[in-house]
Order: structure tokens, then sequence, then C-alpha cells
């Protein structure tokens, strides 16, 4: 049966033939292919996509089962919530380029931390989650229970206590979308994320123990049980961005062929990174894809894209073509 294609998907298809246009278009076909041959997918979100509100389309990705497993920064995984509960509260600057020192720590001093042209602010946002992830945390604490970073954010959303708060609507919160689902997620680095320094802080100050928040070590030991367990028809990997959110979820194919020497392990089935870092000097973000298979990533065989423009742009393009948008 054939599926009828939204106005968005006729329009790229049409006039995105080539260069980083037809990039787009390939991955976006590849995307597909993957779901369709039986593939799960990872898409792992750098940068600020969650402020720049990836989720009014991400979280109908989740919903619609394109994507099997998140990695994402600790910013990413805080500021969906954030943005769900302080929306209003926001400050958009658009002249962000011609700020002078004076005039970012005016925005200091008013308690709006900047995003490129956006401003979080921290009372009605930072703050607001604080109270409520403490209490978690706490009780968690308390109990001698231990979970990984998301899993406390997912008991936070799904316990109701900032349904007063809520400024958007819920369905435009890709966390709200993947808590519903207990969709797996990778977060490394959490500790480098607010809410991260908040509770580092909890715990100098003798109010919680460090070992009540999962670490690392153990999202690389989920990964790997997750990924062998899900590897017959292949796993894909779509890249916004690169980082740590790229960096760590990829190494747990040559860990486990590797290190575990379990060589059965198959390599990612598929690979695209968004991406506008410059290729050169040992960036990983800025990598091209093949470099990845001498470090027993992607197989030679493995198909690989790499757009080179700014992910705000191509992700939700993406993104609509395989909603059939």
């Amino acid at each position: 049966m054939t599926k009828t294609k939204g106005a968005i998907t006729n329009f790229i298809e049409k006039y995105y033939l080539h260069f980083n246009a037809a990039a787009l278009v390939d991955a976006a076909k590849g995307y597909e292919e993957q779901l369709e041959n039986g593939a799960k997918m990872l898409v792992s979100l750098a940068g600020a996509m969650s402020t720049a509100e990836l989720g009014k389309i991400f979280a109908e990705v989740i919903r619609q089962d394109k994507v099997q497993i998140i990695s994402c920064t600790g910013a990413n995984l805080e500021e969906d919530i954030m943005n769900l509960v302080a929306h209003s509260h926001y400050k958009r600057v658009p002249n962000y380029r011609d700020l002078t020192p004076q005039d970012e720590w005016d925005l200091l001093e008013k308690g709006l931390n900047r995003v490129t042209d956006t401003c979080i602010p921290e009372e009605e946002a930072f703050r607001r989650l604080q109270e409520h992830i403490f209490k978690i945390w706490k009780d968690a604490d308390d109990k001698g229970e231990r979970f990984l970073p998301h899993e406390f954010m997912y008991k936070m959303l799904l316990s109701g206590v900032l349904e007063e708060y809520y400024e958007i609507d819920l369905k435009d919160s890709w966390m709200y979308a993947a808590a519903e689902k207990n969709l797996p997620i990778i977060c490394p680095g959490w500790e480098d994320s607010t809410m991260g320094n908040i509770f580092a802080s909890y715990v100098m100050k003798g109010e919680l123990k460090a070992s009540t928040m999962k670490s690392g070590i153990e999202y690389m030991t989920f990964l790997a049980d997750w990924y062998t367990e899900n590897s017959k028809n292949g796993i894909g990997f779509f890249q916004i961005g690169g980082g740590i959110a790229g960096d760590f979820p990829i190494c747990v194919v040559p860990m486990l062929y590797q290190d575990m020497e379990r060589t059965e392990t198959p390599f990612w089935s598929y690979f695209c990174q968004i991406s506008d870092s410059t290729t050169s000097y040992g960036s990983y973000s800025g990598a091209v894809p093949n470099e990845k298979i001498t470090w027993g990533k992607l197989d030679i065989n493995t198909p690989k894209y790499i757009i080179e423009s700014d992910a705000t742009i191509v992700a939700p393009l993406i993104f609509a073509y395989l909603l059939d948008m």
C-alpha cells in the first residue's frame, strides 16, 4: 500500500536535489528504509535542541515509534521540561550578536541565562524543577534506592507534580512522550547539566549521597545490554550535532566487540550526522563517517550520511519526512 505523502515531503523531494539538500533527502530515505526493514533507531541530541523546541515535532516521532532509544546531554533532558513549565517566561533576543558584555551581565542579573537567541529564566525554570526533583531524589536516597538521571525525570513528569505549571501543549514535550513510553534514554555526562550541578551541591552539603544517582558507567552497561538484545535486525544511529551525546553511545559497539570479545556483535546498521562542525584538527564532531570504520563502529557497507548544516533547520525536515508531513 502506497503511503500518502504530505506537502513538506513532496517539497523536499522535488527541490532538494543537490549538495546538502540532497544529502538530507538521502538520509531521510535511509532512515525510513531502516525502520521498514525491522531495524531500530537511536537518535542522539547534542547542542540545545530542546531549547530550540525540537519537541514540537520530535515528540510525535517518539509517539509513532520512529525512534527506539535516545542519547542526549543532561541539558536537553532538563531543558525540554523547563520549556514545558516556564515557556512564557523565556525571553528571545534576536539581536544577540550585538550584545555587549554589559548587556550580558544585565541578563544575568535578571536571572536570564542565554542560549544563542533565547534566554532561560532561572527562577521559573531551574528553581521550579529543583524544588520538585529534590524531593524525588531525597525520597530515593532515604530508601537506599538508586536510579539513572532520566529515570528520576520520568518519575517527576509522571507524578503530576508539574501539571499546575504547564505552559505549552503537553504533546509538544518530547520528554513527556518518552516518559509515557518509558523509552530508554542514555544521558552521558549528566553531571555537566544544571540539575547535575544542583545534585552535586546537595551531595556537598551532606543532604544526598552521590551513589543515589547511577553513573555513566551504568549507562554504558545498560546500553550494552539493550544493544545486544535489540540488534538482530540492526540498529541505526541518527546523530544531531556532535559531542558526548554521540560519541558515548556509538562506542558501545567497539566496546562489546573488542573489550568484551563478543565478535558476533553487529556494527551500527545506519549512520547519519547533522553537523556544522569544521572537518579538521581532531574534532570528533567534525570527523567524517568513514573515520568511524577504523574505530570499529561502522561497517564498510554501513549506509553513511553527513549533512553539513544547521540541525535546527535540518532535523525538523527529516522528521517531517518520516511522519509523511
